[in-house]
């Protein structure tokens, strides 16, 4: 008697299967690639915006792993350095002010209220007073430059720069040429430039103010409507 469970009859189950299903590589990946890219997959997926921002922390953790393995002292020295460096930045921009860019051409020294030589010393020493540099060594230099032209060595001449002042200035008095050129442009840099006047520049300007006020011109060295007008001047 032969038993049914004995290997002709599992030789038989076998040959009446049918061939199992293959799918080539490529349209298989292309399936799957299709059904992935359905809407439902990518429902709590981050935003643009938050893949972007975690690209961008990935990347400063990176640079700041490099630079730590490269600083002595690793993760603390790097600290160090960067506290050194925002330091040096910092009392930079206290001591020059922030960046402007330079102008093609100075602007006027005098506003439109015209004030005499008094008037703005008393300015520059009330701000003087305040520990207001800046505006102290404006008002000073406004005062030399009104002052010599309530003398007759400058001419009375609305839109005049400082550098313009002081040009027309060191011909009359050529022994303050240079002194004249620094307090220009010592204005020129607190005014257009974005820096700081310090408590010496403006007891320098001072100091100058003083000094033009008692000078005598060469007039001589001056040009003649300047001559003829320290003439006129003296004679009155």
């Amino acid at each position: 008697m032969l038993r049914a469970d004995g290997p002709s009859a599992l030789s038989t189950a076998r040959s009446g299967d049918e061939p199992p299903v293959t799918i080539p590589r490529d349209p298989a990946r292309e399936a799957a690639r299709r059904e992935l890219s359905k809407r439902m997959y990518h429902e709590n997926d981050p935003s643009w915006f938050q893949r972007a921002l975690n690209a961008f922390w990935d990347w400063i953790d990176k640079l700041f792993s490099s630079a730590a393995s490269a600083t002595p002292g690793g993760t603390v020295g790097l600290v160090v350095v960067l506290v050194a460096v925002l330091a040096v930045l910092g009392a930079l921009w206290w001591r020059l002010g922030s960046p402007r860019r330079q102008p093609v051409s100075s602007a006027a020294l005098f506003d439109d209220r015209p004030r005499s030589a008094a008037e703005h010393r008393a300015a520059a020493e009330a701000h003087a007073a305040q520990g207001h540099w800046n505006q102290a060594v404006q008002e000073r230099m406004r005062a030399i430059v009104r002052s010599l032209e309530e003398r007759a060595l400058l001419d009375v001449r609305p839109g005049r720069t400082a550098d313009e002042a002081a040009a027309d200035a060191g011909r009359a008095l050529p022994s303050h040429t240079d002194r004249l050129r620094t307090a220009a442009r010592d204005f020129d840099d607190v005014t257009y430039g974005g820096r700081r006047a310090s408590e010496m520049s403006y007891h320098r300007i001072a100091e100058l103010d003083r000094d033009v006020e008692r000078a005598k011109p060469q007039l001589a060295d001056s040009t003649p409507s300047t001559a003829r007008a320290a003439r006129q001047g003296a004679a009155e």
